[in-house]
């Protein structure tokens, strides 16, 4: 199945689209635009050719620098849209304190963040970005589902064996195998793929967003037994935790070591390249 070089492009302008829009803002939206555009982007660059020519890979530092700061601005925002909807009367004004330690780190990270979107760094980034878009082949012979396929089969566990490492190592490989699978054409395959990725995805996320707010909760509070609203989000962690294990193992595309499923392998993307199947269940 080919890339179109159309659909190759796409990536690339969006990837400026959401460059340009973090340079002028650093918004909660703004930032997990500009982070989704650039995984895709690395995706794309790194699974498809070969390997990245000297262009893409300054291109891909110089982005993965960006991405990596906004990254920790994003982290505060998963968690204070978490504690924002932590309904609980445990220690109200803890909880306030927690809440504002939060938005004192997003002010922090945010200025290192705006520093790193200087105009001459955006302009070359820009500059970089429309070369490699240019030099990019029309036409790759590569299959998306092929390659979120191996994505996946990168990973190794068993549901037993699952921690908080292993489950963090499937959580971005998913990631790799969504954005790699949004690049085949619409078929109903391609489709299944993507909306199980998609599920898994928000499992494992839910995880990921509740662990960080109680390691920093446990940080500034102190452990569960000293604070019994440390011990309730533990809890509620936990409880996440085991619902991410549970979607993985319940999964006919992962299956925790197995190899892919035939919804994965058994590719039919006979559709017109014009459409995505992202575009189809989006």
């Amino acid at each position: 199945m080919a890339i179109t070089g159309t659909r190759g492009n796409a990536v690339f302008r969006k990837t400026e689209q959401e460059l340009l829009r973090l340079a002028s803002e650093q918004s909660s939206d703004a930032v997990h635009g500009f982070r989704r555009a650039t995984r895709r982007l690395e995706t794309l660059l790194g699974e498809f050719p070969a390997k990245p020519n000297r262009n893409q890979g300054k291109l891909l530092r110089m982005l993965d620098r960006i991405r990596r700061r906004a990254g920790k601005v994003r982290d505060v925002d998963v968690q204070l849209g978490a504690l924002r909807g932590f309904k609980v009367s445990l220690e109200p004004r803890r909880k306030t304190r927690l809440m504002e330690q939060l938005l004192e780190a997003r002010v922090q990270h945010e200025r290192r963040l705006s520093k790193l979107l200087k105009k001459n760094d955006v302009r070359e980034i820009r500059r970089r970005l429309r070369k490699a878009s240019q030099s990019f082949p029309r036409a790759l012979i590569a299959d998306p589902v092929q390659t979120a396929a191996r994505i996946l089969g990168s990973v190794k566990g068993s549901e037993g064996s699952l921690n908080d490492v292993a489950l963090h190592r499937y959580r971005l490989a998913l990631k790799r195998a969504r954005y790699a699978a949004e690049l085949a054409p619409r078929s109903t395959t391609a489709e299944q793929l993507i909306r199980e990725l998609k599920r898994l995805q928000d499992a494992l996320g839910a995880w990921h967003d509740w662990m960080l707010l109680t390691k920093t909760a446990s940080e500034h509070l102190g452990e569960g037994k000293q604070s019994p609203l440390v011990r309730a989000l533990d809890n509620l962690t936990q409880g996440k935790f085991r619902l991410a294990v549970a979607a993985l193992g319940s999964s006919n595309v992962v299956n925790l070591g197995a190899p892919p499923s035939a919804l994965i392998t058994d590719s039919e993307c006979k559709a017109p390249a014009t459409t995505t199947a992202a575009e189809s269940v989006a």
